[in-house]
């Protein structure tokens, strides 16, 4: 028995083993009936020939599948391209190279929409960057002759101040009893032009005989000023003798700076009655144009071209820095190189004059009354904020470096922001732009970027800083004194002010002169605080 069942269970394995595959081969057979059925079925259905089932169904499925695959690839690839096409130009926008700078427009609508998007990085702004400077200052060509004046030819100045309607002459002012009129008729350019433009006689900043006579043979100047004896003469650096011996180093002072000046470093006198700090010679203005000292040093900054007016070229340097770039460069490459008269540095953090003035209020630049009303002529005169669609790369300048050519047009440019310093607030930077919207595309100049402008110097500071009390004004009252002004937590008592009020009794005078309008009714434009620099 034993035997028998073993030998049955090898029988019945080795038949099961025989039926295997035949199983399967009719499992699978079922199923493909089942799934030839099945597509008979819906074919029919469809409405489709009973003839044709297995050969175009299959045809029509993969036709269908690759067709919705073609579509999705090539519009996935559209975009891609789309998106590579709009890196490629925010890319070329940053880029350094001028072949692909030149194809970035920053006024495009994809532009401004990826900006808006975020994909536009913000620019870090640098200290300092290298500056396109030629390598030798004696290889440097000198233009011959003077840049022709196309639109103003000839540019004379008022000299004597108005006579008043009872016949008498009033008290001479250095800037002149400038009306509203004539303020306006200034900007309307003629070949033939006089305007107002400071050294008004006897009105002050009288140089003495001496620098006159020295000054008259100075064709290329580097001028600087020091007022209020807040600082003394820095040395230049890295001239090289050409420079030397072609430039005129004429450091204004007033006589606080001239005894500080004395006091504290080596003057040495000429035989001609010269007064010198190493490079520079010291040119006393005597009896000081204004009450306030910052008011004082906008007269050889801006007025250089009056100050000396032999010159044919000048560069204006604050007097706390040390220039560290040879002169002749400097002309070369910002005024020979591009064929410009007139150049100046953008400001670092700002492009709107409105919010400047905003800045300066904060940081105590100047009594805020007074600037807001500066403002609100400005506003009611037009100027509108600073935006990308304007022309110029900024209505804000750092004006502690100024290069020039003393042409009719750069002269008249002088003069006429000079005339807005000396009519409202001393703040300079508030009025240049001003006046680059009032001359509109007659005015050229070249506005460098701030970057470059920190490579041209190294800044010193002040050897004691200048604070006056007007600065720390906030309202009306504290003007004419009625009130008192927290100074670094001290009370300045207005009594003890001249007059016994902060007014200035020969600069500013437009502020306190009736104005043709009523400003009433004039808004400042909302200030978008954009650094914390001010």
């Amino acid at each position: 028995m034993y035997g028998l069942c073993c030998s049955n269970e090898k029988v019945y394995w080795l038949i099961m083993d025989k039926e295997s595959p035949r199983s399967v081969s009719f499992r699978t057979h079922r199923r493909g009936e089942r799934s030839n059925l099945t597509l008979h079925t819906k074919d029919v259905e469809a409405g489709l020939p009973l003839g044709r089932v297995s050969q175009d169904n299959p045809m029509k499925i993969v036709w269908k599948k690759g067709f919705i695959r073609l579509v999705l690839v090539g519009g996935i690839l559209w975009m891609l391209l789309i998106l590579l096409a709009s890196l490629l130009h925010v890319w070329s926008c940053q880029s350094s190279i001028s072949f692909f700078s030149a194809m970035c427009n920053k006024d495009s609508k994809v532009f401004s929409m990826l900006d808006s998007m975020g994909f536009v990085p913000k620019q870090q702004s640098q200290h300092r960057c290298p500056i396109p400077l030629a390598d030798d200052p004696d290889k440097i060509v000198i233009p011959k002759g003077r840049t022709p004046d196309e639109i103003v030819k000839n540019l004379t100045y008022v000299m004597e101040d108005e006579i008043l309607p009872d016949g008498t002459q009033s008290s001479p002012l250095f800037g002149g009893h400038q009306n509203w009129s004539q303020r306006e008729e200034s900007f309307r350019l003629k070949s033939n032009m006089k305007v107002h433009c400071g050294f008004i006689r006897n009105g002050g900043a009288e140089m003495a005989p001496a620098d006159i006579k020295y000054a008259k043979k100075c064709r290329f100047v580097v001028a600087s000023g020091i007022f209020d004896g807040y600082d003394v003469p820095h040395q230049p650096s890295n001239l090289s003798p050409r420079s030397k011996k072609l430039f005129c180093f004429l450091m204004a002072v007033d006589e606080t700076s001239l005894k500080f000046i004395k006091e504290n470093v080596t003057v040495t006198e000429d035989s001609d009655g010269g007064k010198w700090v190493g490079i520079w010679r010291l040119v006393l203005l005597k009896h000081p144009p204004y009450d306030e000292p910052r008011r004082n040093g906008k007269v050889p900054k801006i007025l250089t071209h009056r100050l000396f007016p032999k010159a044919q070229y000048s560069i204006w340097i604050d007097g706390k820095m040390e220039l560290i770039v040879d002169p002749l460069l400097i002309l070369e490459r910002y005024l020979w190189c591009g064929k410009h008269t007139f150049a100046i540095s953008q400001h670092k953090h700002h492009r709107n004059i409105y919010e400047e003035a905003d800045s300066n209020k904060r940081r105590k630049r100047y009594a805020r009354p007074l600037i807001d009303l500066h403002m609100k002529i400005y506003r009611y005169e037009g100027l509108e904020p600073w935006n990308s669609t304007k022309k110029t790369i900024s209505d804000v300048p750092e004006g502690a470096i100024i290069i020039r050519e003393h042409t009719a047009m750069s002269n008249l440019f002088s003069c006429l922001w000079f005339n807005e310093v000396n009519l409202f607030t001393p703040r300079d930077q508030l009025s240049f732009g001003y006046v680059v919207y009032r001359l509109g595309d007659l005015f050229r100049f070249f506005m460098f970027p701030n970057c470059e402008y920190n490579s041209l110097f190294v800044l010193h500071p002040h050897i004691r800083e200048h604070s006056s009390r007007i600065e720390w004004v906030t309202n009306w009252n504290q003007l004419k004194g009625n009130g008192t002004i927290s100074n670094k937590g001290k009370d300045w008592d207005q009594a003890n002010a001249n007059n016994g009020n902060l007014i200035e009794s020969r600069g500013g005078l437009g502020l306190w002169t009736p104005y043709p309008a009523n400003l009433d009714s004039v808004v400042l434009p909302p200030v978008d605080r954009t650094s914390k620099a001010g």
